[in-house]
């Protein structure tokens, strides 16, 4: 079990924020969404779900290039950005990578 580091919570943070204002999108699911309450809230995080968590951001990798990613874009958060966000963001990436040893 791992504690996420604070930036990672932070995502999450704004991913909940997101979540309840509506603009996860249709699509969104119940894991995403339980993702991002563990990680904003700072709970231990077992390995299991590091490893979900670097499975996710491995297939999702490409959602940056659709438009509403980036602060400023129209439809700014897309859902996809929200989900991301919702997994721990660019730092849980890197952080779940380090800690399944990528």
């Amino acid at each position: 079990m791992t504690t996420p580091p604070k930036g990672v919570q932070e995502a999450a943070q704004r991913a909940v924020r997101w979540i309840e204002d509506g603009k996860a999108g249709t699509g969104f699911t119940v894991t995403g969404r339980d993702r991002a309450h563990q990680l904003a809230k700072g709970d231990d995080v077992p390995e299991a779900d590091l490893k979900k968590m670097h499975a996710y951001f491995e297939r999702h990798a490409g959602d940056a290039d659709a438009q509403g990613w980036s602060q400023g874009e129209d439809g700014f958060p897309s859902p996809g950005r929200v989900a991301w966000d919702a997994w721990g963001g660019d730092e849980g990436r890197r952080w779940a990578a380090k800690e399944v040893g990528d």
